[in-house]
């Protein structure tokens, strides 16, 4: 049988989503932690890598199993094992066609940027400062050349590698900005995206209300499809992976 797990993390003393030799990863705790509850390996599928230091409120992945499983019991068992950084939030039983990452349609991500002169000392690892004037107005306007059905090529890391090589056009539905206590929320909603490329546009859009990037040269950096042509990339902190819809 196929099960679906939805999963929140605090990505802070991870490596992200995905198993590397180098550093410990959110999957390999996971995977761990259901090899001793069900007593056999038990690969997961996720719905998509996260980086290290990013955060997920509702993270997807699948595994199949040829036990009967009492989901409530799995779920304190798991989370009994995974550090407190992880909670497994929901396990559910799917259908054998059900896949974490090519059942998905949409997938929305939340940024926050923080543009008080001061932060709170509780908000470091969930927001990224910013240290210059930031005029909404301007950000907004840039926002908005980003929604709609583009290539994102210039927003990819990775670009000649993976789903970009493949296919690097993608649909953002809509790039919101939501001003929250210090600062403000990017909402990001699409039919995917590419390796850090929230976080490419992110740095972009900054670098507009900086001064660095002119908001009339977007259009030719989307045209360029060259990623060095485009912005920083954002830190990690202040990303989230908020939902997956399939």
């Amino acid at each position: 049988m196929r099960y679906k797990l939805t999963i929140a993390y605090d990505g802070t003393h991870f490596g992200g989503w995905q198993i590397q030799s180098n550093a410990v990863s959110i999957q390999q705790l996971i995977e761990e932690a259901l090899q001793t509850a069900l007593r056999h390996p038990t690969p997961i599928t996720g719905a998509g890598r996260t980086d290290a230091g990013v955060h997920a409120r509702a993270q997807v992945a699948h595994f199949d199993t040829t036990q009967e499983i009492d989901t409530f019991r799995l779920l304190a068992s798991l989370n009994g094992l995974l550090p407190t950084d992880i909670r497994i939030l929901k396990i559910e039983t799917v259908s054998s066609d059900f896949h974490a990452r090519y059942s998905a349609v949409s997938k929305e991500y939340h940024y926050h940027l923080h543009l008080d002169r001061v932060m709170l000392p509780f908000k470091r690892l969930y927001a990224t400062p910013v240290y210059h004037p930031v005029d909404l107005n301007l950000l907004q306007q840039a926002a908005a050349l980003f929604v709609g059905t583009h290539d994102f090529t210039a927003f990819a890391n990775e670009a000649d590698t993976g789903s970009a090589a493949h296919n690097p056009v993608r649909t953002l539905s809509r790039l919101d900005l939501c001003p929250e206590e210090g600062g403000v929320r990017l909402e990001f909603e699409g039919n995917g995206f590419l390796y850090k490329m929230v976080r490419n546009i992110t740095g972009t859009l900054l670098d507009v209300t900086s001064g660095k990037i002119p908001l009339e040269s977007l259009p030719d950096i989307f045209a360029a499809k060259d990623r060095r042509k485009a912005g920083q990339t954002a830190p990690p902190q202040g990303l989230f992976l908020m939902n997956i819809c399939y």
